[in-house]
């Protein structure tokens, strides 16, 4: 089992990922950047707890802190940290071939990530498959949490919108007591597709069936001309 910390702004060209930024695409060199959405988000704070609550709650959190992977509490209310993510994926994944870059078995690793309290489940989950070039669809994944009570072990799917670093401040910092695994879900063959995907499928197989229909009219049509050519000479008169 491998361990490593990361920073989610790390190993990403199309995307980049900060603790005080959402995941977005990089703008093109010489152009600025319009990240007022992303201003905008950042400026959010988490309806579950007042700023008082949270300075409170960040400053237990980092007195419980023993491995210096403390928080820090921002003046407007958004707070970053770490959490960490076991992988655990049933199959290998798909990996962009590039011979120029080395592609970390992802299988049974504990990855540390430095995420903020305004990035979700969802950004967390592109992140760590833009890390692992993992080229399969993030639908294809989920983000679970794993509780641990009374000796016994609880994993819940946690949904995209869900924000991880909430459930790490509201849980404490012992992986013990809430933990976060990556994982494949079960899903049927179609349900990795959005929904113009699947348009798009009809469609072709709409214009597929239009053009086997039209083959077998053309050929039905040539058996009966020379059918009736047939029937013709037999009614010939002798």
């Amino acid at each position: 089992m491998s361990s490593g910390y990361s920073s989610l702004e790390e190993d990403a060209e199309d995307f980049f990922f900060t603790a005080r930024t959402s995941f977005f695409r990089r703008a093109p060199q010489g152009k600025p950047r319009t990240g007022q959405q992303d201003v905008e988000k950042e400026k959010e704070t988490h309806n579950y707890l007042s700023k008082e609550e949270i300075k409170e709650k960040v400053h237990k959190y980092n007195l419980a802190v023993t491995d210096k992977l403390k928080m820090t509490l921002n003046s407007n209310g958004i707070y970053t940290g770490f959490i960490k993510v076991q992988m655990e994926l049933c199959k290998p994944s798909q990996t962009c071939p590039n011979p120029g870059k080395f592609a970390p078995t992802s299988n049974g690793c504990m990855n540390t990530l430095h995420i903020s309290s305004t990035n979700t489940v969802g950004e967390v989950i592109e992140a760590l498959l833009k890390k692992f070039l993992v080229t399969e669809s993030p639908s294809k994944f989920a983000l679970y949490k794993r509780c641990h009570r009374e000796d016994q072990v609880y994993a819940c799917k946690l949904s995209d919108r869900e924000h991880p670093l909430y459930l790490r401040l509201v849980a404490g910092p012992r992986t013990d007591t809430l933990s976060f695994v990556l994982r494949e879900h079960e899903i049927g063959e179609w349900e990795a597709f959005s929904l113009p995907e699947l348009q798009n499928f009809l469609r072709i197989l709409d214009k597929e069936e239009e053009e086997q229909l039209q083959t077998l009219k053309e050929r039905y049509a040539v058996y009966r001309h020379k059918l009736e050519g047939a029937l013709s000479q037999l009614w010939k008169p002798g």
